[in-house]
């Protein structure tokens, strides 16, 4: 399997590159074997989402849609089609290229917060940057967590933060990285009405500000709506009328 230098996969883009849309998906197949038979998570699904999009994707439980974002994030493996991000074909990417390319392109936002409970705020989002070798993880920590209205939280373990200020916490170590790409899979699932639209105001704001491609996934029609597209998915396939926001 080919695989890249660690400076041929953080490179910034070309001209070329810059007119490629962020995500392609074509003809993208999943199929898991089980006791009973192959089970068909995704159906070959084509789709694109242009750099700076923000995509919103809803559709029932079992749908796809995670597993759609997991196959973007290259942490699950295609059986069939192809995935390119921000160019590259995360199909001919082993295991060590395909975390290069998520630790400096992608952000990831989950509706459990995954943060690690030893750590505080500050060092949670530094950890990112720190296995990344950056010199300056702890500076670039700190104005993420600034960005997100915890600047006076940075020494505050996860135990004693709200739900609110946990994905808030979560979603500055997404962006810390500079990611061109940001996979948020239902991140105001664990929170109350209030606190999830300023979680989702926060998100939507980052994104705008800082250029960064955003694919949503929720089950709230009002949150998608807010996307510049919604696709829905329904048994592994995008609907035909899916495309239209």
């Amino acid at each position: 399997m080919n695989d890249l230098s660690g400076a041929e996969m953080n490179r910034a883009p070309d001209d070329s590159t810059r007119a490629q849309p962020m995500i392609a998906l074509s003809g993208a197949e999943l199929h898991l074997a089980s006791a009973s038979g192959d089970v068909n998570i995704l159906r070959g699904i084509d789709l694109e989402v242009a750099r700076g999009e923000r995509l919103g994707v809803v559709g029932p439980s079992g749908s796809g849609k995670s597993t759609m974002m997991m196959v973007m994030a290259g942490l699950e493996r295609l059986t069939g089609g192809s995935v390119h991000v921000g160019g590259e074909d995360l199909s001919r990417r082993d295991e060590d290229a395909l975390a290069r390319f998520r630790r400096r392109r992608v952000g990831i936002v989950f509706q459990a917060f995954h943060l690690i409970p030893t750590m505080n705020a500050l060092e949670n989002v530094a950890v990112p940057l720190e296995f990344a070798g950056e010199a300056d993880a702890f500076d670039r920590a700190r104005t993420s967590l600034e960005a997100v209205g915890l600047g006076h939280r940075l020494d505050h373990y996860p135990s004693q933060l709200s739900g609110g200020e946990q994905q808030r916490v979560a979603l500055a170590r997404a962006f810390a990285p500079g990611p061109d790409l940001l996979l948020a899979d239902e991140p105001t699932g664990n929170l109350d009405g209030d606190t999830g639209e300023k979680i989702i105001e926060t998100l939507f704001d980052l994104s705008r500000t800082r250029g960064t491609t955003l694919v949503l996934i929720t089950h709230d029609p009002a949150i998608a709506a807010l996307c510049d597209r919604v696709v829905h998915l329904r048994d592994g396939r995008i609907e035909p009328d899916g495309e239209a926001a």
